[in-house]
């Protein structure tokens, strides 16, 4: 499920899972709950999230002449570009649309299953079929999300406490997987 060929490509994405499952464990904190301890299990995921990206970025940075998928010139770096600037028009476009139709509940599983769906179109891009999964995860994630019962609960609770997790556990692998790669180079 992971490709060994370019681990500083590995390692960059422990790097941005990292943040992103921090970024995730906050947005849950909008509206968890009633419990007390759903904001300790979120503030300890947001706090692995921040270590597993201060481990990543500094390995990511002592790698960085290392091989990549997305070299200069190559259509890997072109699909790249274009895949990430659909990701971000489209999710502003989700996020303005649910905001106009007063659906701000419908945010945070918009962006998510967005997010999903960049990483299945990045996973051949990097060669790496754990995007994939990963991919699949938060999409299912934001399904879930919207699916669940109408509460108290936002739905950035379950998007975060769902999402957050899949980020941190692929980011540790594909990190670890660099780690040991580095190594061995």
């Amino acid at each position: 499920m992971l490709e060994l060929e370019y681990p500083r490509d590995l390692v960059m994405i422990g790097a941005i899972f990292g943040i992103a499952c921090f970024v995730w464990a906050g947005w849950a904190q909008a509206g968890p709950p009633g419990q007390w301890w759903w904001r300790v299990v979120l503030g300890v995921l947001g706090l692995a999230g921040l270590v597993l990206a201060a481990v990543s970025i500094p390995m990511a940075i002592n790698h960085w002449n290392m091989p990549t998928a997305l070299r200069s010139g190559t259509t890997a770096l072109l699909v790249y570009i274009i895949v990430f600037w659909v990701e971000m028009i489209l999710a502003g476009l989700l996020v303005f649309l649910a905001v106009r139709a007063e659906r701000t509940d419908l945010i945070a599983p918009l962006v998510l299953v967005v997010v999903g769906i960049h990483f299945l179109a990045l996973a051949p891009v990097f060669g790496q079929p754990v995007l994939y999964l990963a991919g699949a995860l938060l999409s299912a994630a934001a399904i879930i999300a919207v699916l669940l019962p109408e509460s108290s609960i936002e739905s950035s609770f379950w998007c975060g406490i769902l999402g957050a997790p899949i980020f941190l556990g692929v980011g540790i692998w594909t990190a670890t997987a660099a780690g040991r790669a580095f190594v061995h180079a």
